[in-house]
């Protein structure tokens, strides 16, 4: 029986049948991905707009935060000391006003920040008595690292290494 090329033509059929359903379901995905993806980049710049113009509005350009209470001599005399905390081209600085008095102030050299964007990071300060000798210190918050300067009477200085070990002992017994 001899086969003829016609009847070989009939008898051919394609090696991988591709169904119009699951060809209209991959675009679907794919899409779908795609809007997803596409609705994650636009909403995560909304949130950083968000953020920046909330800085803007509670911390100003250049960052500024400012803090106002009773300390060392001032707290005598019931005039209360003023704190400026400004970051300043990525350079934290902490100007210390005692009893408000501004031909007195005095300079607090924090960190340099380093990195894309650090100009516009917030700083925060705060008083807390953190060495246990009734004197307010002073906290400075950068991002999410403290910086402890302790009250020496009229002036505030970096802790040292010791006191901070200090510290680390005295709250690791509580």
């Amino acid at each position: 029986m001899a086969v003829t090329s016609r009847e070989l033509r009939s008898e051919r059929r394609p090696l991988m049948s591709v169904q119009s359903g699951s060809v209209n379901s991959l675009a679907y995905i794919v899409t779908g991905v795609l809007a997803l993806l596409a609705i994650y980049v636009v909403l995560s710049n909304i949130v950083a707009w968000g953020k920046m113009t909330y800085d803007d509005i509670v911390y100003g350009r250049p960052r500024t935060f400012h803090l106002t209470a009773p300390v060392g001599s001032s707290a005598e005399t019931g005039r209360p000391s003023h704190f400026i905390g400004i970051n300043l081209n990525r350079q934290v600085i902490v100007l210390y006003l005692p009893g408000g008095d501004a031909s007195q102030v005095y300079t607090i050299t924090g960190p340099y920040l380093f990195g894309a964007g650090e100009d516009l990071t917030p700083v925060s300060l705060r008083l807390a008595d953190v060495n246990g000798n009734a004197n307010p210190d002073l906290i400075v918050r950068v991002k999410n690292e403290e910086i402890i300067y302790i009250n020496r009477g009229d002036t505030f200085e970096l802790i040292t290494a010791e006191e901070r070990q200090q510290l680390a002992s005295q709250y690791g017994q509580r």
